[in-house]
Parts: C-alpha cells; sequence; structure tokens
C-alpha cells in the first residue's frame, strides 16, 4: 500500500511538470506570435505550481516569463517592468546556484534590454512631473545593472524633485554605502569635417584620432559628486527635521575631505538657520581660510557682522570682497549702509539732549559724527557708481543719504539719474 501511494504521488508530480512544461510552450508560441496577451495568460497558469518544479523548468519559466513582461512593459505597461526584472534575475540566482548557464547569457542581454527601457521610461517621467515612478524606475534599473550606480543617483535626483524625501533619503544613504564618487572623465576631440566638438567613448574618440578624422582630443574631468550627495542628504534630515543627522552628515563627510569647502559651507548654514551666527562665523573663516579669493565668503562673513552691530570687522569683510570683486554692488550697498547705521545709533543720544550750552555743543560735536558717517556711506557709493555707473540700487541709496543729510544739490543730481 506504501508503496502504490508513493507511485501515485511520482505520477502526480510528473503530470505537474508535463501541464507547466505545455503551459510554458504555450506562452513560448503566443509571444513569438506577437500574442502577448495569451502569452501572459499562458505562464501564470504555471505559476501556482512552480515551486514543485524541477530546476530545469523552473528556469525555462522565469525566463519564458520574464520575456513576456519586458515586452508588455515595451507596450507601455508600467507595472510589467518589476515582474520582468524580478523574473530575469530569478533565472540568474538559479543558474548560478545549480552552476548551469544555459539561460544566463541570453537573460543578461534581455536585462541590458529591459535597462534602457526602464531608463527611457524613466527620462519620459520625469519629462511629465512624474517623479515617483521615475525614481522607482531608476533604481530598478541599478538593481538590473549593479555596476551603473549612476542610476541609483539619478534616482535620489528624482525623489528629490518630487519632495519624496524619505525616499531619496534611502537612495542616498545607498550610494553612499556602495563609495559611489560620480567623478570621471570625458572624451572629446573636434570633428575636421564640421569643426564641431563631439563626446564619446575613449576606444572610439582614440581611434577616430588616428583615422585623421577628429583633431585636438580632449581629457575633461567631471567633478566629485560626493560633497554634493552628503549636502542634500543633510537639506534631507533638515527638512525631516533632523537637524543633528545633518550636522553628523556634513561633519562625517569632513573628516573624509577637510578641505572641501562647499562641505563647509553647508553645515555653516544649517548653524545659520539655527540662529547659532557665531558658529557660523567660525566655519566661514576656515572657509577663507581655504578659499581666501572667494568674495563670496567675505561678503557673508561681513552680513553677520553686521547683524551683530560689529562694523568694523562688517566693513573688513566688505572692503576685502570688493578688493577681489571691484563690481560687487551688494557689497558697496552693505558697506555704505555700516556707516548710515552707525550715524542713525547717534540720534537718539541727539534727541536726548537739552538747551543748555553744554548740551547744544554735545549736539553739534554728534551731529558733525553723525555727518562724517553719512559722508563716508555716500563715498563708498560714489566710488561703486563709478563701477556701477546703471545700478538703480546704488543711486536710489545715494539719493536717500543726499537727502537725510540734506545736500540738496546731489539729492537732485540723483532723482534725475533715476529719470525721476
Amino acid at each position: 500500500m506504501k508503496n502504490r501511494l508513493l507511485l501515485v504521488a511520482a505520477l502526480t508530480f510528473t503530470m505537474v511538470g508535463f501541464a507547466q512544461k505545455n503551459e510554458i510552450k504555450d506562452a513560448e508560441k503566443a509571444l513569438k506570435d506577437g500574442d502577448t496577451a495569451a502569452a501572459q495568460t499562458a505562464i501564470e497558469a504555471a505559476s501556482g505550481t512552480i515551486g514543485a518544479a524541477d530546476e530545469k523548468i523552473q528556469t525555462q519559466y522565469y525566463f519564458t516569463k520574464g520575456k513576456i513582461y519586458s515586452d508588455l512593459a515595451k507596450k507601455g505597461n508600467n507595472d510589467a517592468f518589476e515582474k520582468s526584472a524580478t523574473s530575469f534575475k530569478k533565472v540568474i540566482e538559479i543558474e548560478e546556484k545549480s552552476g548551469k548557464q544555459k539561460y544566463t547569457g541570453e537573460t543578461k542581454q534581455y536585462m541590458a534590454s529591459l535597462t534602457a527601457d526602464l531608463v527611457n521610461s524613466a527620462v519620459s517621467d520625469n519629462g511629465n512631473n512624474k517623479f515617483k515612478e521615475a525614481a522607482e524606475k531608476l533604481y530598478m534599473s541599478y538593481t538590473l545593472s549593479p555596476r551603473d550606480t549612476s542610476y541609483l543617483y539619478y534616482a535620489a535626483g528624482s525623489a528629490v524633485n518630487g519632495g519624496h524625501y524619505e525616499m531619496a533619503l534611502d537612495y542616498y544613504n545607498e550610494l553612499q554605502e556602495v563609495g559611489y564618487d560620480g567623478g570621471g572623465v570625458v572624451y572629446k576631440a573636434t570633428n575636421a569635417a564640421t569643426g564641431e566638438v563631439e563626446e564619446m567613448d575613449k576606444f572610439q574618440r582614440d581611434l577616430m584620432i588616428k583615422s585623421g578624422g577628429y583633431t585636438d582630443p580632449i581629457d575633461e574631468k567631471t567633478p566629485s559628486k560626493t560633497a554634493e550627495i552628503v549636502k542634500n542628504t543633510a537639506l534631507i534630515y533638515t527638512q525631516l527635521g533632523q537637524d543633528e543627522k545633518a550636522l553628523e552628515a556634513y561633519q562625517a563627510a569632513r573628516k573624509n575631505d577637510p578641505e572641501d569647502v562647499n562641505l563647509i559651507l553647508n553645515e555653516a548654514n544649517l548653524y545659520f538657520n539655527q540662529g547659532n551666527k557665531d558658529k557660523f562665523k567660525e566655519l566661514m573663516a576656515e572657509a577663507i581660510a581655504l578659499a581666501p579669493d572667494n568674495a563670496d565668503l567675505h561678503y557673508n562673513v561681513g552680513v553677520i557682522s553686521m547683524e551683530q552691530n560689529n562694523y568694523e570687522d562688517a566693513r573688513k569683510s566688505y572692503k576685502k570682497a570688493i578688493e577681489i570683486d571691484p563690481k560687487y554692488t551688494n557689497a558697496y550697498l552693505n558697506l555704505s549702509t555700516t556707516y548710515v547705521n552707525e550715524g542713525n545709533e547717534l540720534i537718539d543720544d541727539m534727541n536726548s539732549l537739552g538747551n543748555s550750552r553744554a548740551d547744544i555743543a554735545k549736539y553739534d560735536e554728534l551731529k558733525k559724527k553723525k555727518d562724517d558717517f553719512f559722508r563716508q556711506g555716500a563715498d563708498v557709493l560714489e566710488e561703486a557708481l563709478k563701477n556701477n555707473p546703471k545700478s538703480e540700487n546704488i543711486m536710489i541709496q545715494l539719493k536717500n543719504i543726499y537727502g537725510a543729510m540734506g545736500d540738496n544739490e546731489n539729492f537732485l543730481k540723483m532723482k534725475k539719474m533715476l529719470g525721476e
């Protein structure tokens, strides 16, 4: 009786195997005939019992299923991408485990084609502001071709563009785990016939140069994206209200690259947004030490010093910015404002004085100081106007200063220049 039961079980298993083979063959035939819907129906009919099938049938099943859903994806079925990708990866997994490579080579070709279709579909989704869908497809492209880590980088970018910050954070963290840098070399040469500079891979470029059809080869380095990834990671943490994690991200990155000015600036901006102006200035000083000829750095330090009513330090920073860039309009305007503000601070003292002879003398003394500050502010802007003769902002501020000084001649001159 026991032997009979075993025989029945074996026959049942064999019948299931035959049924699966027939369903897979039906699916393959329908796919070959261009009837993808019938192929899908046939392959899904085999799905319920495929787990009990032997490796050979399982491999054939997943290979065929991958092709069917790849075809459906090409025809616009976005849900088919994942099923196709999962099926093809299953083929590779089974054959790697068994040591047999019957379908592996062909499967990898289909995976490469599917990856290209995913990327093209993601580009279309991005163009239609379907950022989440684009991000998911680009991430799937990365899982199909893990060496192409740029797909993961672009997936993160799409997620950010769509405001899907937690998704983007997962992708950025994974980029850092795999050590993605993003830097590289772009190979270019000039087409001798058209004079146009064209980009190509190194092998092709070198062949073109040897053929004489192209000249002036250029190896153009592309910068590392590490700092940008860290910055975006920290910005997302900030967006999610996790400032401490944002600071940890910057500080960890700076340990690896302590002379990256952009990392210092981003950390400084985080402290600025938290209201920690002293830490901001400290980090900006570090940045200036690394990039002393960056006018913007000096200007930003000037802004914080001015907010803290530290006019002397603010002036030093603004003057340095102007020294580096003589057309830095905002540096001139703020430098002028430091003198005007310091002059205005004397007005309260002037108004508090009485009518005694001593008070009148003190009043005259303070007024002279105030006017001297205003005059210095005006002189700064007159110098600025030489380098920026069409700047309305400079003219407006000059007009206001001359008006406050009671300098009617120059006041009217500025009004005329403004067309008032």
